[in-house]
């Protein structure tokens, strides 16, 4: 057994009892990257810090169904994502996200790879960040403003060819830094927020 293992069980067992050291040092291990995680989910400072809070009191709360043989740090992460929905269900109406968009996140996000999920939105962010000048300026007039390429040609009085070159040209920057789950992070970072 890794020494890990043995902590996660050791750090289990104490929750389960109701030991408040324990839980506060869970939250002092565990909130900034958490934090994190939630922020570049939802772009907001304080929707991320309730998510966050909720993930931590949810944990408290059913703290005697944990399961000490599995990880805690892939339960609070798997719980961050499940609060990061719940809250958006609640803002907004659910029409306009297809059931497949969904399910295709949930698949991303299984209990193994929350923290890899988060450093794949910052890539990508910063892949944007990035992207040759008009390119980027393109890219955002679609993705973010859901501008048409007519409408972008349009405001940019450029052509609509030129239009779809640029946007092609992102994805194919964008999927060489992320791979196949591309069109899931653009749809958490984009679609999710309009």
């Amino acid at each position: 057994m890794s020494a890990s293992h043995e902590h996660n069980i050791n750090l289990i067992l104490l929750l389960q009892k109701g030991d408040e050291e324990a839980f506060t040092n869970l939250i002092n291990t565990y909130h900034k990257p958490l934090f994190i995680y939630a922020l570049n989910l939802c772009k907001d400072h304080d929707t991320a810090e309730d998510i966050v809070q909720n993930t931590f009191l949810k944990t408290w709360k059913y703290r005697k169904k944990l399961n000490p043989d599995l990880p805690i740090k892939n339960l609070l992460y798997k719980s961050t994502f499940n609060n990061f929905i719940s809250h958006y269900r609640k803002e907004k109406p659910f029409q306009s996200i297809e059931d497949t968009y969904i399910e295709a996140i949930n698949e991303t996000i299984d209990e193994d790879n929350g923290e890899m999920l988060a450093k794949k939105i910052a890539m990508v962010t910063q892949g944007i960040e990035e992207l040759p000048k008009k390119c980027k300026e393109i890219f955002l007039l679609s993705k973010q403003d859901g501008l048409t390429n007519i409408e972008i040609a349009e405001y940019l009085n450029i052509s609509v060819k030129t239009v779809e070159g640029q946007i092609t040209k992102a994805y194919r920057i964008l999927r060489d830094l992320i791979g196949s789950q591309l069109k899931e992070i653009l749809f958490i970072l984009f679609d999710i927020m309009k």
